[in-house]
């Protein structure tokens, strides 16, 4: 009487989202264990398929993520969904999901996170992070929290903060200069950890029913 369940069981595991990689593959490049991973992708399916059925997720379903609003957009979400779409096709796929999201991990490299993040403020992928880039990220962070700051009040803010980072005085910031402004600024790296990450499976319980592989044979 089980084998017949047992083979249904099986055949519905079997039918993956496009880009789907193994959880065991995924825990081992990233800071999530099995479970987490397979916990990620129970969260991965439901955004995937929230406006589009096609198992991937799309810039507008990444927005109503976010914001619960497809039509709202953010610069800083852009720049988050442009760095999750690891092979720039317009799409996240699962393994980009799982693996960007670990930079979030509160366990992940501080290296990694300061990367992410100087690659979220070179809008323009010069290598550099110009005043102007800064400048367009600072009033997206701004409208993010809802801050409503005068154009002096900004323009002070992306001044200071110029002045402290370009140590060399060359009109823009390289990723040692980058490191350094962060080591001295810890808290921009903040919205750089995920706390909730680090046990997805307690975050989310109902999506763990059974687990393919053992955290322990990873």
């Amino acid at each position: 009487m089980l084998l017949p369940f047992k083979n249904c069981f099986c055949l519905k595991r079997t039918k993956q989202v496009p880009g789907y990689e193994k959880p065991s593959i995924l825990a081992s490049e990233t800071p999530f264990t099995v479970s987490e991973v397979e916990a990620l992708y129970e969260l991965y399916k439901k955004l995937s398929n929230s406006i589009f059925t096609d198992g991937l997720i799309h810039k507008e379903e990444f927005q109503l993520a976010l914001f619960r609003n497809r039509n709202r957009r953010n610069l800083f979400a852009d720049r988050i969904f442009d760095l999750f779409d690891i092979k720039r096709n317009g799409v996240i796929e699962f393994g980009e999901f799982v693996r960007s999201l670990g930079v979030f991990h509160p366990n992940a490299p501080v290296e990694d996170k300061v990367e992410f993040a100087f690659r979220l403020y070179d809008l323009r992928q010069t290598g550099f992070i110009e005043r102007e880039e800064l400048k367009e990220m600072v009033l997206a962070l701004l409208h993010e929290s809802d801050l409503d700051l005068s154009d002096d009040v900004v323009e002070s803010i992306v001044e200071k903060t110029w002045r402290d980072a370009d140590k060399k005085g060359d009109g823009r910031i390289d990723r040692e200069e980058w490191k350094e402004f962060v080591s001295k600024n810890p808290s921009l790296l903040k919205n750089m950890t995920l706390p909730y990450l680090k046990d997805m499976t307690m975050a989310f319980p109902s999506f763990v029913l059974n687990s393919e592989v053992e955290d322990s044979e990873i």
